[in-house]
């Protein structure tokens, strides 16, 4: 069984690690990074199968992940090291000249547990879809996971890839959608209303699951259910509810942290707001 308590600090030096890392550059989008620390340290530290020490491009033999929404890099990097990809230091490093660690997520740097390049939006699904379906016709019985920003789902690669999965009933691809009602533009309803997504979802042939994000009990058993329903034909959606800025009160209910550095006076503010639990870099 999951130690809750354990996951939840873990979530909490991802938070201060990706203030950190925008901060230093004054470059990044920490809105959409702090919304989903919960479902990165649940999915690196519980979920997946995975082995650091033995990854590979190719995935063979371990679950793989892929980061479609490549903007909130900071989550995914800080998770990354945290569970033994690099060394903690190296986050240090983020969107500096000839650092690994760049705004957007590339293997050209030869980083540990980065697959593919991301951050033109709409290309994650289309990637995973094929790497699970070679996972199915190599007999590797693993899963392959994704991670999707609402927003995103504006893209029109996203829905051919979804006709796509279900057409070749890839059941062993799990697709999350950050689904907090915003983007860099605003809400999403205003910017362009993506109506019923779970009706979509259905209706395009997936199994749906609906999460809360930001509670790490609830966002476990979501996962567990999307678990169980893979195998059956049908690939898995999971709509992730969560809150853009969690975990830092004036970044919370606003779209305008999408892509803005906290400046010093509000990096101190932020800080203030998340203990350190594991040690800063």
């Amino acid at each position: 069984m999951a130690d809750i308590t354990k996951l939840q600090s873990i979530a909490t030096q991802v938070r201060r690690d990706i203030i950190r890392m925008v901060h230093a550059p004054a470059s990044g989008h920490p809105g959409g990074s702090l919304g989903c620390a919960d479902f990165f340290t649940a999915l690196y530290f519980d979920v997946l199968n995975h082995n650091p020490a033995k990854f590979t491009l190719s995935g063979a033999g371990q679950d793989m992940f892929f980061l479609s929404n490549g903007h909130i890099s900071p989550a995914w990097y800080s998770v990354l090291a945290r569970s033994g990809y690099f060394e903690v230091k190296e986050l240090g490093t983020f969107r500096l000249i000839n650092s690994r660690l760049q705004g957007h997520p590339t293997p050209a740097e030869h980083l540990p547990g980065i697959r593919v390049a991301s951050g033109s939006l709409g290309q994650g699904l289309s990637v995973a879809a094929g790497a699970a379906l070679a996972k199915k016709l190599n007999g590797d019985k693993n899963l392959v996971y994704t991670l999707h920003g609402d927003g995103e789902l504006q893209e029109g690669q996203i829905w051919e890839a979804v006709m796509f999965a279900a057409a070749r009933k890839i059941d062993n691809l799990i697709a999350t959608v950050d689904f907090n009602g915003k983007q860099i533009d605003g809400p999403t309803d205003q910017v362009m209303s993506l109506g019923d997504l779970k009706a979509k979802w259905v209706a395009f042939g997936w199994d749906v699951v609906e999460a809360n994000g930001n509670d790490m009990a609830q966002l476990l058993e979501g996962f567990a259910q999307a678990k169980k329903l893979t195998g059956n034909g049908k690939p898995v959606c999971i709509l992730m509810r969560t809150e853009m800025g969690m975990g830092v009160d004036y970044m919370m209910g606003t779209h305008k942290w999408h892509g803005k550095a906290p400046n010093d006076e509000e990096f101190a503010r932020a800080m203030a707001q998340l203990p350190e639990t594991l040690g800063d870099y």
